[in-house]
């Protein structure tokens, strides 16, 4: 999610960065959002006061023996008034962080600007591409013939965009990442974990992913309901 800091402090700058993501910062809306945010969480705050000072008076109004009535007077329709506004400021809220989740993130300062491929910026080159006398074929047209990619069986089994893999090729499939995880944690210091393969709907939000790309995720529904929200 974007960070709402940087838009109370860098509102200008955020929203040119993000218009280079192409997405138009509706930067109004959201002054007048954060308007609406500080005057609601004010006249709060306020009153959360003047409960916590109404309490501590009646305490020690109790303690001496002294009538509270007209403290409890004064304070007639506090909770209703500190309710209302408690529900007002997290209407909001929610409005600004729903907001904030349909928003790229934005590109670091060294990464230029532009408009397709052609604007990549080449950071380095290793080694030369092979030169082959014969027709290239692609990996998936090659791995079909040599019978070690099935998608026709992929299909039948799980659906769209998974593959069945067997064979020397599903050997490679597995070496590979074995060589990758063996190579960071032996020469680049990282810690290897095992984590779980399914996470819940606060994490995808955490990485970006929903709610933008959620029509595209596989998901496990709670309590396996149609129709029902993943958790």
């Amino acid at each position: 999610m974007f960070d709402i800091q940087k838009l109370r402090t860098q509102l200008a700058e955020s929203a040119t960065a993000l218009a280079a993501r192409k997405y138009i910062l509706d930067t109004a809306r959201f002054e007048a959002l954060e308007s609406q945010r500080k005057s609601v969480q004010m006249r709060t705050q306020e009153l959360q006061n003047l409960r916590n000072t109404a309490s501590k008076q009646i305490g020690m109004a109790k303690a001496k023996g002294e009538d509270v009535a007209p403290i409890m007077a004064q304070v007639a329709g506090l909770g209703e008034q500190l309710g209302a506004a408690e529900a007002e400021l997290a209407k909001i809220q929610a409005e600004m962080n729903d907001w904030l989740m349909t928003m790229p993130n934005v590109a670091h300062d060294s990464v230029p600007v532009g408009h397709d491929e052609q604007a990549n910026l080449e950071v380095r080159r290793w080694g030369s591409p092979r030169q082959f006398d014969f027709a290239v074929q692609d990996h998936a047209d090659l791995g079909e013939a040599l019978r070690g990619i099935d998608f026709e069986t992929s299909v039948k089994l799980t659906g769209s965009r998974f593959v069945l893999l067997r064979g020397q090729i599903a050997r490679l499939h597995r070496a590979l990442a074995q060589f990758m995880l063996d190579t960071h944690v032996s020469k680049h210091g990282y810690t290897e974990h095992y984590t779980p393969y399914i996470v819940n709907a606060d994490t995808l939000r955490g990485t970006g992913q929903l709610p933008k790309f959620g029509s595209d995720m596989f998901a496990v529904k709670k309590g396996g309901a149609e129709g029902e929200d993943g958790d």
